[in-house]
């Protein structure tokens, strides 16, 4: 297995755990992995009540150089932003309650179980 493939593995299996911590927390998960065109991708999208949440979903081996909180730097934060427009715009407008932008760090430690840290509103 490549390292890209390995990285992409283990990103998939991130964003499961971490769409299964949006649907405890009471959110409607709409979409996985939304992408539009070369401009990125959206991990994934979903609704809070009245509120479209896009989540970014970063996930890490435990001892890794960053903290996957870390990884969101604001020029990330401007570009899932703008990738919020667009996918509003291709699905019929705003909720009333508008846009969050959130972060699901999934920590994977070497022994026992993830740790999924979500921020809501973290950019």
């Amino acid at each position: 297995m490549s390292t890209h493939q390995a990285r992409s593995a283990l990103g998939r299996y991130g964003e499961g755990l971490a769409a299964r911590r949006l649907t405890r927390a009471g959110m409607t998960v709409l979409e996985r992995n939304w992408r539009c065109g070369r401009t990125g991708e959206i991990d994934i999208v979903a609704l809070d009540r009245d509120v479209l949440v896009v989540c970014e979903v970063k996930t890490r081996r435990a001892g890794a150089f960053q903290h996957p909180m870390a990884a969101v730097t604001p020029e990330k934060a401007e570009r899932l932003r703008g990738l919020a427009e667009r996918w509003i715009q291709s699905h019929g407008g705003a909720p009333p309650g508008g846009v969050r932008i959130d972060l699901v760090g999934v920590l994977l430690p070497r022994r026992g179980a993830p740790v999924v840290e979500h921020v809501r509103g973290a950019a």
